[in-house]
């Protein structure tokens, strides 16, 4: 399997700690150029930003295999300015507003450090220490002189840190599946022609996604993504039996979700290949959310796909947890899958 050590561990963290709000991805784009152009017979960046690449395999009958990660990640946008530094904003992408009172941001290009700030504590009455505070109470504050203006991106200014075996920052959602998507192009199986598409705006709709597959028009497609893990204790303190994934458990093969049926063909073939390789993995279970697939299946006449994920805790949050085995392992079965693939896949029904 490719390399897994102190480089890809840095690899993530660079990734990480840059800030790629949806419709303004090019700080990862430039990360992802740097990384992968030693290694692409094409590469180009299209209309929207996605970078599609192709490194070319060897042999007949060799399946054009689509891999996506996206670039984006939630965050914010300045819709207007009250004056004295303070600016009203909308989120990009879907965010708890709960987390959002007291973080840290920075905005714009200048990456203008700021806060999100709304009514004292200590001034709150009634059922206003009970209720949700509303988006539109909130404000981006970047003092007097700070430099922001209205169309202005603004990202958590969480920095990407390693405790033991776990990762703790933000936009692990999905800088995990970009870091996953480079290190399978640097390694790409001769068997197959691997198609990379590094998208943009997939948090508000899954867009570059099927602008990217019909640019690539593969036999088949998987999206490399990282899932919400809902594996803490239930209020009660007794087991979570309803967890859709859990951290330690290895990669989320996807069954069904909210935008996808996903492929048996692929979920099987996956499953498989786990088993022979030994490499842990855990089905997601159906409910809510999409990745890129959604998107993807829909595109041109229909492409067969599957969605594999790395389980992370406190989605779309100033700070998510993911566990170093689970990508290890993520990285360890789409490998294995790749170098294993072939058309005979797709005829089994």
């Amino acid at each position: 399997m490719p390399a897994f050590g102190t480089a890809q561990l840095k690899l993530l963290e660079k990734l990480c700690n840059v800030i790629a709000v949806s419709g303004d991805e090019g700080e990862v784009r430039k990360i992802v150029l740097e990384e992968i152009k030693a290694y692409a017979d094409e590469v180009k960046v299209d209309a929207l930003g996605n970078v599609l690449a192709v490194k070319k395999g060897r042999g007949a009958k060799r399946l054009r295999v689509m891999l996506d990660a996206h670039m984006d990640e939630v965050g914010f946008m300045i819709v207007a300015e009250d004056g004295e530094g303070i600016y009203r904003f909308e989120t990009v992408g879907s965010i708890d507003v709960r987390y959002l009172i007291g973080k840290q941001v920075l905005v714009g290009k200048e990456r203008t450090p700021g806060v999100i700030g709304g009514k004292p504590v200590h001034l709150m009455e009634g059922d206003e220490f009970t209720r949700k505070v509303p988006l539109d109470a909130l404000r981006i504050d970047v003092g007097l002189g700070g430099k922001a203006k209205v169309g202005d991106r603004a990202g958590f200014a969480t920095k990407f840190r390693r405790v033991g075996q776990t990762i703790m920052s933000k936009a692990i959602d999905d800088r995990i599946g970009v870091a996953t998507l480079i290190e399978l192009f640097k390694n790409a199986p001769a068997n197959i022609d691997l198609c990379a598409a590094f998208t943009v705006q997939e948090e508000i709709g899954l867009r570059g996604a099927k602008v990217a597959a019909q640019y690539f028009n593969p036999d088949l497609a998987i999206a490399i993504d990282s899932t919400p893990a809902n594996d803490l204790p239930v209020h009660d303190g007794s087991e979570n039996t309803a967890y859709n994934t859990k951290l330690g458990l290895g990669p989320a093969i996807y069954i069904a979700d909210g935008s996808t049926l996903h492929d048996p063909r692929l979920v099987r073939f996956l499953s498989e290949t786990g088993d022979a390789e030994k490499i842990p993995y855990q089905f997601r279970q159906p409910g809510g959310g999409s990745t890129d697939s959604g998107a993807i299946q829909r595109a041109l006449a229909g492409i067969p796909t599957v969605s594999v994920s790395v389980p992370h805790r406190y989605t779309h949050s100033p700070l998510s947890l993911s566990r170093l085995d689970d990508w290890k392992h993520t990285l360890a079965l789409l490998h294995a899958a790749l170098k294993r693939i072939t058309p005979a896949v797709l005829s089994a029904r």
